[in-house]
């Protein structure tokens, strides 16, 4: 509620600044911001920030893929989990014959 009430109280303030200041004050604030925009340093700076950017995503990007190769939410989803993963080994493992790994046989006797 307390930043509420702080943006209301700037915008207030904005807005009563921006009245007293007049049309004139704003038309020249808005012809400096355009002359600063169309400089050819701020356009050149700005499309290397862009590309840094967008390496920067793609970076990102490929190394998320490379840790999760997900291609869609159903691929994710279809995963199965460490759980499920285990429960087939173990079945795998006891169809085969073999001991389960805590020692005992499904009958709950120990065995060597």
């Amino acid at each position: 509620m307390r930043y509420r009430i702080t943006f209301v109280a700037g915008l207030a303030i904005g807005y009563v600044l921006g009245a007293k200041a007049g049309r004139a004050r704003y038309e020249q604030l808005a012809r400096t911001a355009r002359r600063v925009a169309d400089s050819p340093v701020v356009q050149e700076v700005a499309g290397l920030v862009g590309a840094q950017v967008g390496n920067a995503g793609r970076t990102v990007y490929d190394k998320t893929v490379d840790k999760m190769p997900i291609t869609s939410l159903r691929d994710f989803l279809a995963r199965p989990t460490d759980e499920e993963i285990e429960l087939v080994e173990w079945e795998t493992r006891a169809s085969n014959g073999a001991q389960p790994e805590n020692g005992r046989s499904d009958d709950g006797a120990d065995r060597p």
